[in-house]
């Protein structure tokens, strides 16, 4: 296992981005909580959605008096190879992997729990986050954890969550994005607890960019700043449907000739193995269409070109056919750009049809909708500044330190922990 360092943050820096009864909030709790040893886990410390969560929340929680840390695997690719299958397992879909090779993901768990426990590692709350790491705790011996599944397991491979099952009921509490996810019954005796993610607004990927600049970005990428342009922002997985938004991009840009297609996906974790595949299938599907952009080089796709993206897009897509809860949703709409979203998991939680972006269900209808947008900029700016409402009261940084502030002093009330005064 590997500590993870991160910058030092301070929760007076969101004053006037989030409701400063929020912030009160968060630090009433954090002197309640002043001394509490938490160590999150997780399964890299770069690239993914849960390690840029992490970047910003573990230090956070440390600036209201919170222990907070933040421990990383360390592990081949046959570990994540085996991980990363059993997370399609329960998002419904893969082979299951072998008994062999169950037994190679678990001793690497119980390698990672020695590991830390050599390292003098202790809390007083372990939280962990998603599959790669779920055996952990009971490695651990702790009976204080949190199990984080950051995915969509409303359909799991019941055979696969059969086997998992014991380790999701050494935990405390299962905290899940939506009810859906884990209803009764679903999680042997742990408590499921549900608040969804959230992006911090003072990365550099999320910090205002104007237009014009962004534009800049892009042309040096190859895009043609005076053309519109839809993107898609998210790993290259299977689970994005790339194939669908290029087929919905073909019937589109028939009726808004010019039209360029960005599929950006170069934040690539080490635990990613699919990223290492789709790429290569993605740009076999575009059939040398010079007006499709697959970008998946970490050379040259970093948080600027990101936020440019993302900026200067007519139109965002996420067609996602399972999510747990799509930051990269929240993330568009933050920017004020209209957003066309699979209509499934986390997605719903942040788009309400017709308001604050477009769900869709097939390729005809995420045509259409980018058609729509494309040809009524009136409809794109409305759905565009209501997105960002939206997100600026529920999905922002803030209000996930809250929530596990909270989730905490649940937790250690129940077992008796004491904190410091």
């Amino acid at each position: 296992m590997q500590r993870v360092p991160t910058m030092e943050r301070q929760l007076a820096s969101y004053a006037g981005i989030v409701a400063s009864e929020l912030l009160s909030q968060i630090t009433r709790l954090g002197d309640e909580l002043r001394g509490l040893r938490v160590v999150h886990i997780n399964a890299t410390p770069i690239g993914g959605g849960v390690a840029e969560i992490l970047r910003s929340l573990v230090p956070l929680m440390r600036s209201v008096g919170i222990e907070a840390e933040w421990y990383a695997m360390e592990a081949d690719e046959a570990f994540f190879r085996i991980s990363k299958a059993l997370h399609h397992c329960l998002q419904g879909d893969g082979a299951c992997p072998s008994p062999e090779e169950i037994d190679l993901y678990l001793s690497h768990n119980e390698e990672a729990a020695c590991s830390l426990r050599a390292m003098g590692v202790s809390a007083d709350l372990w939280v962990v986050h998603d599959v790669q790491v779920l055996p952990i705790l009971s490695y651990l011996g702790s009976p204080t954890g949190v199990w984080v599944c950051h995915i969509d397991t409303t359909r799991p491979n019941e055979m696969v969550r059969e086997r998992l099952l014991p380790y999701m009921g050494h935990y405390r509490v299962i905290v899940a994005s939506m009810a859906e996810y884990f209803p009764e019954g679903r999680a042997s005796a742990s408590k499921v607890v549900i608040f969804p993610p959230a992006i911090d607004p003072l990365l550099p990927k999320h910090r205002p960019l104007a237009r014009p600049q962004a534009r800049q970005v892009l042309a040096r990428l190859g895009i043609d700043p005076a053309r519109p342009l839809v993107s898609q922002v998210s790993r290259f997985d299977r689970w994005k449907d790339p194939w669908g938004v290029i087929d919905a991009y073909r019937l589109a840009r028939a009726e808004v000739p010019g039209l360029q297609l960005a599929l950006v996906g170069a934040m690539t974790a080490k635990d990613d193995w699919d990223a290492r595949q789709v790429p290569a299938i993605v740009k076999e599907h575009a059939a040398g269409d010079a007006d499709i952009h697959p970008c998946s080089d970490q050379a040259l796709i970093g948080a600027l070109e990101v936020n440019a993206f993302q900026s200067a897009s007519e139109v965002n897509v996420q067609k996602s056919i399972r999510e747990g809860f799509g930051l990269t949703v929240a993330e568009a709409m933050w920017k004020g750009t209209p957003v066309v979203g699979g209509d499934c998991g986390g997605i719903r939680l942040q788009i309400r049809d017709g308001e604050t972006g477009f769900l869709v269900s097939d390729v005809p209808s995420c045509g259409q909708r980018m058609v729509s947008l494309l040809k009524d900029r009136v409809l794109a700016r409305r759905m565009g500044s209501a997105g960002r409402e939206l997100v600026r009261k529920n999905y922002l940084m803030p209000r996930l330190v809250r929530d596990y502030l909270r989730l905490s002093a649940t937790v250690v009330s129940d077992v008796g922990v004491a904190t410091q005064g």
